[in-house]
């Protein structure tokens, strides 16, 4: 879009204000702790140590509010420690004449390598370049600037043991990502009882799985409804879409009786699984719908989901099929179907039917065991599978994890590194822009330079927007109240802590009124240094202005702009949706030597590269580029997403139906696994040069395993498990012809999005990694 559309609805973004809060009590025990901080050292040390003191609580408290599913305390501990070396740090600095510009580079060249271990991570770092222009203004000795350092930390401290003394919705993250995920399991049901071909959405399971990754001292701690959950939610999305999609053998017919009998099925689950979101995100009791019912939980509960499929008899030629029920939403009170709606259906449906409720009816008895306490997370025998546990290094135990994240950022075309030595540039520029013109307080441009900018053009110049008007507000308001009050120090500090508060509170609200409480907490706080307030707030104002526009120029001239990675990222999925159908069908070709396992690591990738391109493809939309997604080019890459998506579909529909080891191979299924990844890693290949794509070879090879597939099917028994897995094998291989050729269809010659089909525009190197 245009330069001046985008800037307008960055604009608007960035002063968007949402009347969401954060949790009051948390916010309260947020500004409890500067508090706690302030007004003790206020009254031993002086204005100065109480300065450094709260800027240090503020901050670490922050950063126990950023989205993060590792403990609260550790956060706050963490941002302490961070903000007491760079404090300090800075002190040494300011001594030498001369040296500080040179450090403050550095350190925000770190700040931005931060971003290498995710956004919490970056965007904690960031505030510790912050600390160090603010803190620095305060004059003293090295021996107290060791004091001022240590002030900061403590802020982390008490903080950290504030949480840890009054824990609120400890465990809040981590119960919405679950509940989440099976909220969404609930609308996809639905979704599939009006169109069966709806695409799968895994955003939901992609965060449940980041929230389920512990720290040793979680994982034993954690609430026992909690465990276990997501395994299940995981299993039940290929059971749900095998069972409905009418394309491969493991769903209903398109009409007809037994596509009713699914509707039914698919009606009752999507409301059992709203109660188990519901009993999930509230930690309360189950409460399980009427509907339930047709799912028969009391007799599935305990069983295991089957691992073979076992064949069932169909009707016999010419029997009368059963009429389907009323809809579950429909039926009286006193209606008890006469058997469980999974035995009314035949052959793959019934088995894939079996498999949702036997999962169902286990995650009912896990609620069911937990409502009865039966369940005790300290009394829970070990795992004997230990790597079944996602767990999450403690706080120290992330350094030699941070080291290798930014050591491999250190390379050319490292997106993190571009997004690093333009932090160090932006706030470098604005140090010495403020330092030159002789400007009172000039570390205020700096300090929003650094808060500003951000890997993307959207966060930046919605940022920029909303700093300079919550600046404008924040100082203006609270100068006028310091004014025509004139508070005492302690008055001051007061206003400080509530200023705070507020901007734990609005912490969800909008940047733009988060940054206005921001700015009254540092206005109140530096007014206990004294000076002329109105001077200082009109200084505070320009100054913002200057480090708003130096931040906004620099990511102008030294830009990342996502649209000239979609080539790449929608390669990445090719590929790795190619590896994953790939892996299915090995398990089908050679079921003793791979299982589930085999598919899971594969899976996992194949998710992670579909996020990363919806990702990019939300932040292109919002660039002001020339090419950024023009309308033919955008309905192009839609079409290639669909493609790769029904791809993907394939895979899933036979993940429903993996045989145990101890089944009969398919015959073929291998040798073509393998043809199919190299097919899949050709088209990435060329997507990145920017050719249309081939796969003819991969058509020849599945007709001639066609012939191999036919044959067997005549050869093996009727009504047989090899007979059903061929038949559902044969059904997933014509999907998988169909998304090639839709793939290829979207990226044949003619057609030019950035980066896929044509000449790609000159590339960014890449794009910061969010997860």
């Amino acid at each position: 879009m245009p330069w001046i559309d985008a800037l307008r609805d960055t604009a608007r973004t960035g002063l968007r204000v949402d009347r969401t809060l954060t949790n009051p009590k948390r916010a309260l025990r947020g500004a409890l702790g500067v508090g706690l901080v302030l007004f003790p050292v206020l009254a031993l040390s002086g204005p100065g140590a109480a300065t450094s003191a709260a800027t240090g609580a503020l901050i670490a408290g922050a950063a126990t509010f950023q989205r993060s599913f590792r403990p609260r305390p550790s956060l706050a501990v963490a941002a302490g420690i961070g903000l007491g070396v760079s404090t300090f740090t800075g002190y040494l600095a300011v001594s030498v004449p001369g040296l500080f510009p040179v450090v403050l580079a550095l350190w925000a060249l770190l700040a931005g390598l931060a971003w290498a271990v995710g956004p919490t991570g970056g965007v904690v770092a960031a505030t510790t370049v912050s600390v160090m222009l603010v803190i620095v203004q305060l004059p003293v000795s090295v021996g107290a600037a060791l004091g001022h350092a240590l002030l900061c930390a403590l802020g982390g401290v008490v903080q950290a043991a504030l949480i840890a003394l009054w824990p609120i919705d400890s465990w809040r993250a981590q119960r919405d990502a679950l509940a989440d995920a099976y909220a969404a399991l609930a609308e996809h049901a639905r979704g599939l009882r009006e169109d069966p071909t709806t695409p799968v959405d895994p955003e939901s399971l992609i965060v449940a799985r980041q929230a389920a990754a512990l720290t040793p001292w979680q994982d034993r701690h954690r609430p026992p409804e909690l465990r276990g959950l997501r395994g299940l939610a995981e299993a039940m999305w290929p059971a749900l879409t095998a069972l409905a999609d009418p394309r491969a053998r493991g769903g209903a017919p398109d009409q007809g009786h037994e596509r009713d009998w699914i509707r039914e099925l698919l009606a009752a689950a999507a409301e059992t699984l709203d109660a188990v979101a519901d009993a999930i995100r509230g930690g309360e009791a189950l409460h399980l719908p009427r509907s339930a019912s047709a799912l028969a939980l009391g007799g599935q509960s305990a069983q295991q989901a089957p691992a073979e499929p076992s064949s069932a008899e169909p009707p016999a030629t010419g029997a009368p099929a059963p009429e389907p029920p009323a809809p579950a939403t429909e039926l009286p009170a006193t209606h008890t179907p006469p058997a469980p709606v999974s035995e009314q259906l035949h052959g793959p449906a019934r088995v894939a039917a079996r498999r949702l409720t036997a999962l169902l009816g286990r995650a009912v008895d896990t609620l069911d065991r937990t409502a009865r306490h039966t369940v005790s997370p300290i009394a829970e025998p070990p795992r004997r599978h230990p790597a079944a546990a996602l767990l999450r290094p403690p706080l120290f135990g992330m350094v030699p994890l941070v080291l290798r994240a930014v050591r491999r950022a250190i390379r050319p075309g490292s997106p993190v590194l571009r997004h690093a030595v333009r932090l160090a540039t932006v706030v470098t520029v604005a140090q010495l822009v403020a330092d030159l013109a002789g400007l009172h307080h000039g570390y205020w441009a700096p300090l929003t330079a650094v808060m500003v900018i951000r890997p993307d053009f959207g966060q930046t110049f919605s940022r920029g927007v909303a700093r300079l008007a919550g600046t404008i507000l924040g100082v203006a308001v609270t100068t006028v109240v310091i004014e025509l009050l004139h508070p005492g120090p302690w008055w001051s500090a007061g206003l400080a802590v509530l200023c705070a508060a507020g901007a734990y509170l609005t912490n969800a609200s909008g940047y733009a009124v988060m940054t206005a409480c921001v700015s009254s907490y540092v206005v109140a706080l530096l007014g206990l240094q004294g000076g002329h307030l109105l001077t200082t707030a009109v200084d505070r104002v320009g100054l913002t202005l200057l480090g708003g526009a130096v931040a906004l120029l620099t990511f102008a001239l030294f830009p990342s702009w996502d649209s000239a990675r979609l080539g790449d990222r929608l390669a990445d999925w090719i590929a790795a949706s190619g590896v994953y159908c790939a892996a299915v069908l090995t398990v089908f070709g050679e079921p003793a030597a791979h299982g589930a396992e085999h598919v899971r690591g594969a899976l996992l990738d194949a998710r992670e590269a579909r996020a990363e391109l919806r990702l990019a493809v939300e932040r292109a939309e919002v660039e002001p580029v020339r090419h950024a997604l023009p309308v033919p080019a955008a309905k192009q890459l839609e079409k290639a997403r669909a493609a790769v998506g029904l791809l993907g579909r394939s895979g899933v529909l036979l993940e429903a139906h993996l045989p145990g080891r101890e089944a009969e191979p398919v015959p073929g299924a291998a040798p073509f696994a393998a043809a199919l990844v190299d097919a899949t890693a050709v088209a990435a290949h060329a997507v990145r040069d920017g050719q249309p794509v081939d796969f003819s070879r991969l058509r020849a090879t599945q007709q001639a395993w066609e012939l191999q597939l036919r044959q067997a099917a005549a050869e093996a028994p009727a009504g047989s498990a090899l007979a059903d897995r061929i038949d559902l094998v044969r059904a997933a291989s014509r999907l998988l012809l169909q998304a090639v050729a839709d793939l290829e269809s979207a990226l044949h010659r003619g057609k030019v999005v950035p980066g896929v089909g044509g000449p790609r525009p000159s590339p960014d190197p890449g794009s910061v990694k969010v997860s």
